[in-house]
This record gives C-alpha cells, structure tokens and sequence, in this order.
C-alpha cells in the first residue's frame, strides 16, 4: 500500500514576485518570500512540507503542476492574472487529478469584470478568495483536511 506523500506544492502566477511593491492597496506590502513563509509554517504545523514555484510564465507552471503528481499530495495554486485566460493551466489541474485549493489575495467579486471568471475554480475543491496573504494559510489548513479525509462534507 503506497502512503499519501505529505508534501504540498504551492504555485504562484504572474506577477506575484513583485508582491510588496505591486499595488500594495490591493495586495498589501507582504512579499513573496511572506507568502512561502507563511505557507511552509502552516503545513509544517500539520506535518506537511512544501515545494513552492512562482513564475511569470504559463508552461514553467504547467511543467511544476505534472511534476506533483509524482511527490504531493495536493496543490495550492494562485493562477493570478492566468485565473481569467488559461484552460491549459485549468487543464493541467485536471489532468494531475490531485485536490487543489485556489487562494487570492483581493476580493475578485469586487474588482473588474473580467476577474470575475476562474477557470480554475470548477478545478479546485477549496477557495480562498480576498483575506489577504493569511487566505494562504487558510487554504493549506483546509487542502490538508481534504488530503487527509478530515475535511467537513
């Protein structure tokens, strides 16, 4: 019997990398490195370890997605700016057939129109939408109790 790997991946879209200097007014003044931190302590606190990839572009994080199927156990996943354009990211997703969690920083029902379409959200089992960079840490909590059958329903 093969045991669940306890490992995460966290993936972070375009533009992520200049969080703390883009748009703080949206995203806060936290970085990049916070949200891994953030990230890493939170699973750890559960027992779970994390590989994180950001890139700004779409088929480094394709290629890091067909990866986990090998080594995780699920996948927290900030499409960014590629929520609203990318079936191959979605499709990706799909393909690797492990739970995801889809977490954003800003409140997309309150923003442009055209952030109000998700290509992920159909993929993934738990959204975190608008809490902030702590929508991370609420996001692993609850992809780590769909991982591990504790979750609710």
């Amino acid at each position: 019997m093969t045991s669940t790997p306890r490992r995460l991946l966290l993936v972070n879209g375009p533009n992520l990398n200049l969080l703390g200097v883009r748009e703080p007014d949206i995203y806060g003044t936290e970085t990049l490195a916070d949200v891994e931190g953030l990230v890493e302590r939170t699973a750890a606190s559960r027992g779970f370890d994390v590989r994180s990839v950001q890139s700004n572009h779409e088929g480094v994080l394709i290629d890091a997605i067909h990866a986990a199927r090998e080594d995780c156990a699920g996948i927290v996943i900030n499409p960014a700016g590629l929520t609203h354009t990318s079936v191959s990211l979605a499709d990706a997703l799909k393909a690797v057939a492990l739970p995801v969690a889809e977490v954003h920083i800003s409140d997309l029902s309150s923003r442009e129109g055209f952030r109000q379409v998700s290509y992920v959200r159909d993929v993934a089992v738990v959204h975190v939408i608008g809490e902030g960079i702590s929508g991370y840490a609420h996001a692993v909590l609850r992809l780590i109790d769909v991982v591990t059958g504790q979750a609710d329903g």
